[in-house]
């Protein structure tokens, strides 16, 4: 028998709970152990739970705390917890800011129950899964980040992460160096490598001391 994985639904409509409900049956491995209304009450549940969740599956908008400030203050305390962001918001600022908050994956509630349970299976594996109408609203989202900001578009933590990188630390002597989880840095690096369409962070520090970054 498969391991069973315990799911969290966060979502302020009681319909669209009892809904993803009834698609997550589908799957016998897995179960939903908790509900909340909205970020807030997601963390509050958190705080106060002997066993965490697996993975999430994360409403964008919501009252008192939407989707996005939920998943960076839950990937910042709880980094083993798999979040998916599901929504019927398909905006670019909104994709890209999901995945920088630490959201594994951005799903459509148009999705039909085997693709949500691909998703959240990939998810659990650490690997992300977007439609193609969503990728190409993340890449839209970038290119508007990096039209924004300096050095590519790099956030200013990401900065931070390129220059440690640069000096030749490791994940873990970057994550105590910036009171960070590896996760955490993990995700600034593949962010990272990704804007500047890099393979490793060999080539990243590279690049980093050929353009001078390095030295602001």
């Amino acid at each position: 028998m498969d391991q069973v994985i315990n799911i969290m639904i966060v979502d302020d409509h009681d319909m669209v709970r009892l809904g993803l409900k009834t698609y997550l049956m589908l799957e016998p491995s897995f179960r939903v152990v908790a509900e909340a209304g909205n970020g807030e009450e997601a963390l509050a549940f958190l705080q106060n739970s002997e066993q965490l969740p697996d993975l999430m599956l994360m409403d964008l908008m919501m009252p008192v705390m939407n989707g996005i400030e939920a998943t960076k203050a839950i990937s910042d305390k709880y980094p083993d917890i798999k979040i998916v962001m599901l929504t019927s918001f398909l905006e670019d600022d909104k994709v890209y800011q999901s995945i920088e908050a630490g959201a594994i994956s951005y799903v459509l509630k148009t999705v039909s129950a085997e693709e949500l349970i691909f998703a959240i299976k990939g998810a659990l594996k650490g690997m992300p899964v977007m439609s193609a109408e969503v990728s190409q609203s993340l890449t839209r989202g970038l290119r508007v980040q990096r039209s924004q900001q300096g050095d590519e578009g790099f956030t200013e933590r990401e900065r931070e992460v390129l220059l440690l990188v640069a000096d030749g630390l490791s994940n873990k002597e970057i994550a105590d160096e910036l009171h960070i989880s590896i996760k955490t840095v993990k995700t600034h690096v593949s962010n990272l490598l990704m804007k500047c369409e890099l393979d490793d962070r060999t080539q990243l520090a590279v690049l980093a001391h050929r353009k001078g970054w390095a030295n602001k």
